[in-house]
């Protein structure tokens, strides 16, 4: 199949075809067989192979073929042909299996194999500190470290080449880095302020940002509105209208407010927020609108409302019990629609943990928005879980008598209880089929299922334990964050002593 017309020799080809054929059937057999059914991927029509020449048949939008160059193709009958049997020959069963299950097959072994690179990026001075938080840039050709003593470092990390120390970056600890494209990228620090940095010009930051009374603990970034979002121990969400920065800051307001506040995250298409607590609270807001601020009563009264977890084994329970919504009906252009801001209050599940407190320290969301992860303590900080829990499509905004929670606890593993005190920062891989999740003095990779299934593709019936994958000890301190890189094979962690190990496969 050299030629880019098929118009030679078009009899044998067309035997070959019905030989090729009657092959895929067969396979297609066993491959419902061993109950294959993944959903379709967006990449099923893009990576179907062309032929030779200038006459390379492509896919138009009305699903025929065309030719790259225009030209047209000899013999459009067998060009189709050819071009359906490539196209079956690629994908397999057709539109309704994944092209890339293969492809998570392969990553599934590479992560398997996952060791300490030999050049990993090995950082023990004493001038930087604890490692706090890790970030890739999207195109994942810059590492970012924020350390505990005022630094943040920049890596290359494919070479594990050191690029840039930001010295005095912030006054005190920086605890997070966000970046809002491939060249800007946001700092938060105890010091209560919020830098922004522009990766060409990094002698300088590009602004400060001023508004919190107490330490600055993570960043959001709506990529719809471009609004910079912030979270503090001061109990404050702010907004940051990046439209309109300049040198002597942004224009912000305060969204949110609440007590115990630990950590803040926005789901991916923006669409939710989800705000945990020290007190064991998880405050979920549907149908988010940034632009208005939401006004509710005090966080001590919603303490009193705290419902007792149930101990049973219906659906209620799995879903983390009874739930409380309080709705802002301040917005004429909703009247008579389901109100924007409508903010749920949850009890998450925590397993073993039912007549004890609990404190949400870590709190990580699905790249695809099924799910959010969340690391837990007990509130005699003498147990630690790694728990996900599914969004519950169709959630009502108004709660009946006997309310479905928006979340359901599917998955959990309890953790090592070392270096309490310390928040230990979790992560999904891009795909979301696994979890990096910091162990005593190494990390831990977890899988939904044997096979590092997607989410959807193995949920359970009643709650399951997490799968280990791999694990690997290479720090010698507590690991407090591990983050996976967005477009290689590999994932960074650091660890209480300011040392940064990069895991890449062993081969």
């Amino acid at each position: 199949m050299s030629s880019g017309h098929p118009s030679d020799n078009e009899e044998p080809r067309a035997d070959l075809l019905r030989e090729e054929e009657e092959e895929e059937e067969e396979e297609e057999d066993s491959d419902e067989d061993r109950g294959s059914t993944r959903p379709a991927s967006p990449q099923a029509t893009r990576e179907c192979a062309g032929t030779q020449g200038s006459s390379r048949p492509e896919v138009t939008a009305d699903g025929g073929t065309g030719s790259a160059s225009g030209s047209g193709c000899r013999g459009s009958g067998a060009c189709d042909s050819l071009f359906s049997w490539i196209c079956r020959r690629k994908i397999r069963r057709g539109p309704y299996v994944d092209p890339a299950r293969d492809h998570f097959r392969t990553m599934t072994r590479l992560y398997s194999s996952m060791s300490p690179a030999a050049d990993s990026v090995n950082l023990s001075t004493q001038t930087h500190g604890a490692v706090f938080n890790l970030e890739y840039s999207p195109d994942g050709s810059v590492l970012t470290v924020a350390c505990e003593q005022t630094e943040v470092l920049l890596f290359d990390p494919v070479s594990s080449r050191h690029i840039k120390t930001l010295v005095e970056a912030h006054e005190d600890c920086v605890n997070n880095i966000r970046f809002l494209d491939n060249r800007l990228f946001a700092t938060c620090s105890d010091d209560t302020t919020i830098a922004l940095w522009d990766l060409r010009k990094l002698n300088s930051k590009v602004c400060s940002l001023h508004g919190h009374a107490s330490w600055v603990k993570n960043i959001e970034y709506d990529t719809h509105t471009r609004l910079l979002v912030t979270s503090g121990f001061d109990g404050n969400v702010i907004t940051w209208d990046t439209n309109r920065f300049t040198e002597d800051g942004c224009p912000h307001k305060k969204f949110f407010h609440t007590r115990y506040l630990m950590r803040m995250r926005l789901t991916p298409d923006c669409s939710k927020m989800l705000i945990s607590t020290s007190s064991g609270y998880l405050l979920i807001l549907h149908d988010l609108d940034l632009t208005q601020s939401l006004e509710v009563g005090s966080y001590r009264i919603l303490r009193a409302r705290r419902p007792p977890l149930s101990t049973g084994s219906s659906a209620g329970s799995r879903s983390g019990g009874p739930r409380h919504t309080i709705d802002n009906k301040n917005h004429p252009h909703r009247e008579g629609l389901s109100p924007r801001n409508s903010l749920e209050v949850l009890t998450p599940e925590i397993p073993g943990e039912r007549d004890r407190g609990n404190c949400i320290t870590s709190l990580q969301l699905h790249p695809k928005g099924w799910a959010t992860l969340l690391r837990c303590s007990s509130n005699m900080d003498d147990q630690e879980w790694t728990c996900v829990y599914e969004f519950q499509e169709g959630a009502p905004p108004r709660p009946p008598v006997s309310p479905r929670c928006s979340l359901r606890l599917t998955h959990y593993i309890e953790e090592a209880n070392v270096g309490r005190g310390y928040i230990k920062e979790l992560c999904f891989s891009p795909d979301g089929r696994l979890i990096c999740s910091p162990y005593g003095y190494g990390v831990r990779l977890l899988a939904f299922d044997e096979n590092c299934a997607e989410l959807v593709d193995c949920m359970p019936v009643r709650t399951a334990q997490l799968r280990e994958v791999r694990s690997i000890y290479s720090h010698s301190d507590v690991v407090l964050t591990s983050k996976f890189s967005p477009t290689h094979c590999q994932f960074a962690s650091g660890c209480l002593s300011g040392r940064v190990a990069l895991y890449q496969p062993h081969f």
